[in-house]
């Protein structure tokens, strides 16, 4: 497995952090019947649905717990950064929608929003553009997010970028974004206070 810098204490103040707020005032599943956490109902989509853990991430969990399903991807068959040798950690959840919900991973708990990139460094949050087979009503309608959120979820990437390999990772994604002339909207910029009131 890829070693991080951050420590599995850092990774539960985290998760502890992200407890105390939510995207919208209620649970947004009910927006969308969890999509984000189910089985895809497109036939046309062949991945199962999941997600990777960050780089030390999985200390944070047991492995015999139950509600996940673990397996390790090689970095080189999938588009991480160079910086990322080795092994990572791709979960699904079993019962979906019904996952412990303090113990989702990190980048469950920060969506529909994602670390991106701007000029010379500047990390803002966008919507997340990451291509799946469902549609997030919260993107979709634009709709209006709890600033505690976007606060607490900008707070935790900040952190989180000082470690070399997640700082690659976001690097990579906000690059490739670019390239792919992907709309990039902003939601929350810490030089435009005013951009998400």
């Amino acid at each position: 497995m890829i070693k991080s810098t951050i420590r599995k204490d850092d990774y539960r103040a985290i998760y502890r952090f992200l407890d105390r707020v939510s995207p919208v005032g209620f649970d947004c599943g009910t927006l969308c019947s969890c999509a984000c956490c189910g089985t895809p109902e497109d036939e046309n989509w062949e991945e199962e649905m999941g997600i990777y853990l960050l780089p030390g991430e999985d200390k944070v969990h047991d492995r015999n717990d139950g509600w996940l399903k673990w397996s390790e991807e090689s970095t080189d068959e999938f588009e991480f950064p160079s910086s990322w040798n080795g092994k990572v950690f791709f979960v699904r959840c079993k019962d979906a929608p019904d996952c412990p919900r303090e113990k989702r991973p990190i980048q469950c708990r920060t969506y529909p929003l994602s670390p991106h990139f701007l000029d010379e460094g500047h990390l803002v949050l966008i919507w997340n553009t990451e291509e799946v087979p469902y549609k997030c009503p919260l993107i979709e309608e634009n709709m209006k997010l709890n600033t505690d959120f976007i606060h607490a979820t900008y707070t935790v990437w900040k952190h989180l970028v000082r470690d070399p390999l997640i700082l690659d990772l976001v690097e990579t994604e906000s690059v490739k974004r670019e390239k792919k002339s992907c709309i990039i909207q902003v939601v929350y910029d810490p030089m435009r206070p005013d951009l998400y009131e």
